[in-house]
């Protein structure tokens, strides 16, 4: 593998800070991780640089999260690039969140609003959201795409809705790699990755199979799979820490990644590792 690694979704958290739901009961997750504890889990591997991903706080808190992230980063030179929360979902209303998000720092890069836990796989295509994400193009910020696989189909319309929007589709669609399922996962992200404007990070893949016995070859048909319909200029690596930490440690996930994608050429490794995500989120040379 390439020995540089831009980590191009990245969490830090503390709970005590602002109200994120989705932590309770989770006694793994539910505690402080920040930059020091991710320094430890990291230990021995050149992170050159990384993205801060939104982490689904309440959402009073998202503006306030997006500050925060910005002061920490004032201290850190490798956080460069943030993927902050917005309520697309209301459409032209949300040009004031936008506004006020955009003056935070220049290091805000995307917006993610997730979109798995909605019960109507096709939320994304309700008119008000397809207009908050179209305004993204406006303010030139990307769109990370959260979903489970069933919700690919109405996605694949959302992205051809938005021509001008670039989108990064998270997890590689959350596969079912625990029962091993493969299609139609597999058709839908090949049509999916037919639309030049879309790029798929390979993160999160750990996490959807079985958390205690998973193996290298339990991914390797899922991550084979993405990076054979992207290509090697539309993919790039994600470590999802610490959600991650649910079913591998940091250098672990590094290694099966390594491992399954030894055979791409120098070049292919370092957009993998490193130049792609410089270039799809516009981070600092």
């Amino acid at each position: 593998m390439n020995d540089a690694i831009i980590d191009a979704h990245l969490h830090l958290w503390d709970p005590t800070r602002f109200r994120i739901p989705w932590l309770d009961g989770n006694d793994l997750l539910n505690r402080v991780y920040d930059l020091r504890v991710f320094q430890e889990h990291t230990a021995g591997l050149n992170i050159t640089a990384m993205v801060y991903v939104q982490v689904d706080v309440a959402p009073a808190y998202a503006l306030l999260e997006a500050r925060h992230i910005a002061q920490i980063a004032a201290d850190e030179p490798r956080l460069q690039g943030i993927v902050a929360w917005a309520p697309l979902d209301d459409g032209p209303y949300a040009r004031s969140f936008l506004d006020a998000l955009v003056e935070i720092s220049p290091l805000i890069k995307g917006v993610r609003r997730i979109l798995q836990g909605e019960p109507d796989p096709a939320h994304c295509l309700r008119p008000s959201f397809v207009h908050g994400v179209e305004m993204l193009a406006e303010y030139g910020l990307s769109f990370d795409i959260c979903i489970y696989h069933y919700q690919l189909p109405a996605v694949i319309e959302l992205v051809r809705a938005c021509p001008d929007v670039s989108f990064v589709l998270d997890h590689l669609a959350k596969p079912d790699i625990r029962s091993g399922t493969l299609d139609p996962w597999r058709l839908h992200m090949e049509t999916l990755a037919r639309l030049p404007n879309v790029a798929c990070k390979i993160s999160g893949v750990a996490t959807e199979a079985d958390h205690q016995r998973w193996t290298v070859d339990d991914l390797a048909p899922y991550i084979h799979h993405a990076l054979d319909v992207f290509g090697e200029d539309r993919v790039l690596f994600g470590g999802d820490w610490p959600v991650a930490l649910l079913a591998t440690s940091y250098r672990r996930w590094v290694e099966t990644l390594a491992t399954l994608t030894a055979d791409l050429s120098p070049e292919a490794q370092r957009k993998l590792w490193v130049e792609n995500a410089r270039r799809i989120y516009r981070l600092s040379p």
